[in-house]
């Protein structure tokens, strides 16, 4: 009895390896390249700094921090405000143009940030329509009067406000449209009034979905390089650059791409904290409250509190990209093709490769009952979360070394001079893209698979077939349209994606998002408004696709 108790465990440790099999294993090795680009930056926590480092440190670090502080508290303050109102309103009440709100709303996420400001800086400069319109109507002069920088940290908060107030939108609107009627109809005994039983009950409620929507929000305003950059405001973000392209120190590109670990390591602990605290179950959400209509004044400021992120997030910014286009004459140019197909190139190989891992990673955890395989898809979802700065650091320095080694053997070797072979090619551009967006079509591939009854695996079991077999005749069909939004998603990411491109593209392999940054970084404005509407165009289609779905699953409301 003794031994065979003893030797149980340790014969069933390596049953249990093998029980990994090649889908635990899958995931494993995701984890495991998604984690590389974190590890190299954090451990340059642990490094010596040099000279550049301390004439950071003494100089321009204080306002790095600052600036960026200030940045994500103005952002935060944008988002919830925007985002929490008008999902409130399409939700709560029912006035003219409220269908075709709850939808539109989302369409700011097809306009990269970037792109946005660079549209308002030729619209408000001191040159622009707005400014020449007012001098020429009060005959005031340039020193006369005072009209807001748009180029400034307060642009950039507006900017990225704008941009990305959809997030806590859409989840905040999830959340008021899961609450229930019984919810309502009890302020409503207590004597509360409409904004009485928002502030009291809906607001409270909503409050998981909120927290995580603006920490979506912050952690794309802290990834963010081209509005910053345009708007000449120092961040961690163009502190990186600065600190490797121009002062040629990657050690200390390295400790600022640990600082702004740091900063998103904070936003997702204060929204773990803030989930952590309360939990709220809603034990009847489909009997939802019913809208309440608003008639005159009322509906009117309810249209133009929704219709105003509208306005200035995408109608006005689209609207001033097409005048400039038009100004500009632009045409479908070779070099405007070439852009398309570059960009279509590593957007398709991308999705594809996300879509690949993301199934093999999801079906692992849904067939494999292991913590490793658990934490090796926790793991793989960080990603998300590191900028694109920090991702290009992260690999570009520990690749960089490999390629110098693997060089020097060949050479050592052989006699080659091949230089260095992965550093500045696609391959390693689309492994930063990978590590960064792998998490989006992991979540969707999960979601779609956790919408498939188990019994349908023991059904497949039960005839004789194995795992692949599964996956592909039963599960792969059921899929298809969480594959579809998955990749659509994925393609738009790495289509807008500026600051991982920007410093791992190979030479002379422009992309949209490169194309218009440095045509803009110019003062071209005008040649910009081409490439930047059909980022916009093509981001446009997943959110459609997105918000059919939403409308579907929902139902009538």
């Amino acid at each position: 009895m003794t031994t065979t108790t003893a030797s149980a465990p340790r014969a069933s440790r390596p049953a249990a390896y093998r029980a990994l099999g090649a889908l635990g294993w899958s995931a494993i090795v995701a984890a495991v390249l998604i984690f590389v680009p974190i590890a190299a930056v954090l451990s340059n926590v642990f490094s010596h700094g040099g000279e550049t480092w301390k004439h950071l440190v003494d100089t321009v670090l204080p306002g790095y921090v600052a600036n960026t502080a200030l940045l994500v508290l103005g952002v935060a303050y944008g988002v919830v405000s925007i985002g929490v109102l008008s999902a409130w309103l399409v939700t709560a009440y029912r006035f003219p143009g409220r269908q075709f709100l709850q939808w539109a709303l989302i369409l700011p996420l097809a306009m990269p940030a970037y792109v946005m400001a660079y549209a308002y800086t030729d619209w408000l400069q001191f040159t622009g329509p707005v400014q020449t319109w007012l001098r020429e109507l009060t005959g005031w002069r340039a020193r006369e009067y005072w009209f807001p920088e748009i180029r400034s940290l307060g642009g950039a908060m507006a900017v990225l406000s704008f941009a990305l107030y959809p997030y806590v939108y859409l989840l905040a609107r999830a959340s008021f449209l899961d609450q229930s009627r019984a919810a309502a109809e009890t302020a409503r005994l207590l004597g509360y009034g409409p904004w009485g039983t928002f502030f009291r009950v809906a607001l409270p409620l909503a409050r998981p979905g909120i927290v995580a929507g603006t920490a979506l929000a912050l952690m794309e305003a802290l990834a963010d390089f081209g509005t910053v950059s345009y708007f000449a405001v120092q961040t961690f973000t163009t502190g990186i650059y600065r600190a490797w392209l121009s002062l040629g120190d990657t050690v200390a590109a390295g400790q600022l791409a640990s600082c702004l670990l740091a900063f998103v390591a904070l936003v997702l602990v204060a929204e773990r904290i803030s989930r952590g605290k309360a939990r709220y179950h809603n034990v009847s959400a489909r009997a939802r409250a019913a809208p309440q209509p608003l008639h005159g004044f009322a509906a009117a400021a309810a249209f133009a509190a929704c219709f105003a992120p509208l306005l200035f997030g995408f109608l006005l910014p689209v609207g001033i990209l097409a005048e400039l286009a038009w100004e500009e004459g632009a045409v479908v140019s070779p070099r405007l093709v070439s852009l398309i197909g570059n960009t279509f190139t590593l957007a398709g190989i991308t999705a594809v490769l996300a879509i690949v891992a993301a199934t093999l990673m999801a079906y692992a955890g849904r067939v494999v009952r292991s913590p490793v395989v658990t934490a090796a898809n926790r793991i793989a979802a960080l990603g998300y979360a590191i900028p694109g700065a920090v991702i290009a650091v992260g690999i570009l320095v520990p690749l960089g070394k490999l390629d110098n080694a693997l060089a020097d053997w060949l050479r050592e070797q052989f006699g080659m001079h091949t230089g260095l072979l992965l550093t500045g090619t696609i391959v390693a551009l689309v492994y930063a893209y990978l590590v960064r967006f792998l998490a989006i079509a992991f979540q969707s591939v999960e979601a779609g698979l956790a919408r498939i009854t188990p019994s349908m695996d023991d059904a497949a079991r039960s005839l004789g077939a194995g795992p692949a077999a599964t996956l592909a005749r039963v599960h792969a069909p059921m899929l298809w349209s969480s594959l579809l939004v998955a990749g659509l998603l994925v393609f738009v990411d790495v289509m807008k994606e500026l600051p991982a491109t920007f410093a791992m593209r190979p030479f002379n392999f422009d992309t949209l998002a490169v194309e218009i940054y440095n045509l803009t970084k110019d003062e071209r404005l005008g040649e910009a408004a081409a490439p930047s509407l059909v980022i916009v165009a093509i981001g446009l289609i997943p959110l459609i696709v997105l918000s059919r779905q939403m409308s579907r699953s929902r139902g009538p409301h």
